[in-house]
């Protein structure tokens, strides 16, 4: 079933039952879902979500935001974590099972060519974004891409140590995302937490120490993507502005219907023609950072 929006800056919504394929869970109340959901995977793009109805007694969905999606395969995986009624209903899904999903929702990362020293920056659940973001960037091959990822409970996977160089890391910041390294894309992990590998700080304090190591000609090829916990992203936000970089953040926030019905999930921007409040689910997700009243 497809629902074709009125609006020119809407896109089709394919709403799909999604078998369940894999349900993985990880420490800190996190899991990895992977479905089948051949129409929101053919579609997605980087900083899209799909609006899930988590169990038949829960009338409202919850928004996950896609980690990857496979066009051939069909299928389609999101990192979650259970902190509500909504997401540990879903938790307890089982392969095999379905799921009504809506999606893929919003407009996606705009990667710009003319800048490409992607510098991707996610917190917590805002990690999967960048993961399909940098898996985008890397397949067209002229990108540089950093991914830098916080957390301060485990992260879902075995870090390991990374082969890549990153310029301005300190020496014993080698702590990778093991997908990130099999595909040749450079990451660093950061924590608060002392887990082996990490830095030891806050994300942006990290992405700075990057920044520092590069001259001004590497600079001005940088452009900065995040998605995570709003104080990240107007931390990032701050930093971009320091460094005269241009910046695109994706916001979280509640939703209810995520189909821009409802405004719930409104946002004040400081745009060109004055202050205006957007939705988060079909004006955005992804925002330019310099727009957003933090």
């Amino acid at each position: 079933m497809t629902v074709t929006a009125e609006r020119p800056h809407r896109d089709t919504l394919y709403v799909e039952d999604a078998v369940v394929l894999e349900h993985d869970s990880y420490p800190g109340e996190q899991f990895i879902l992977r479905v089948r959901a051949p129409e929101c995977a053919t579609h997605a793009r980087p900083g899209s979500f799909a609006h899930i109805r988590c169990s038949a007694s829960l009338p409202m969905r919850r928004p996950l935001s896609i980690m990857r999606a496979d066009p051939q395969q069909g299928t389609v995986e999101f990192l979650y974590k259970a902190v509500g009624t909504g997401t540990r209903a879903l938790s307890e899904r089982r392969p095999g099972e379905t799921l009504s999903l809506i999606g893929p929702i919003g407009s996606p990362f705009r990667p710009d060519p003319g800048r490409p020293r992607a510098l991707l920056l996610g917190g917590g659940v805002g990690i999967p974004p960048m993961v399909f973001l940098a898996d985008h960037l890397r397949r067209e091959g002229h990108w540089k891409p950093l991914v830098l990822m916080g957390s301060e409970v485990p992260f879902p996977f075995d870090a390991r140590p990374s082969a890549i160089m990153v310029p301005g890391a300190p020496p014993a910041v080698i702590a990778a995302m093991p997908l990130l390294e099999d595909w040749g894309v450079a990451s660093r992990l950061t924590s608060q937490q002392g887990y082996p590998g990490c830095f030891e700080g806050y994300i942006t304090d990290l992405a700075r120490h990057w920044l520092a190591a590069l001259d001004d000609e590497q600079r001005r090829e940088v452009s900065v993507y995040a998605c995570g916990p709003h104080p990240m992203l107007a931390a990032a936000a701050r930093l971009a502005t320091e460094y005269e970089l241009p910046c695109q953040v994706s916001l979280e926030e509640y939703m209810a219907c995520a189909v821009g019905g409802c405004a719930g999930c409104a946002v004040r921007l400081n745009t060109p023609e004055g202050p205006a409040m957007k939705r988060v689910c079909v004006d955005g997700p992804v925002f330019d950072a310099a727009q957003v009243d933090w």
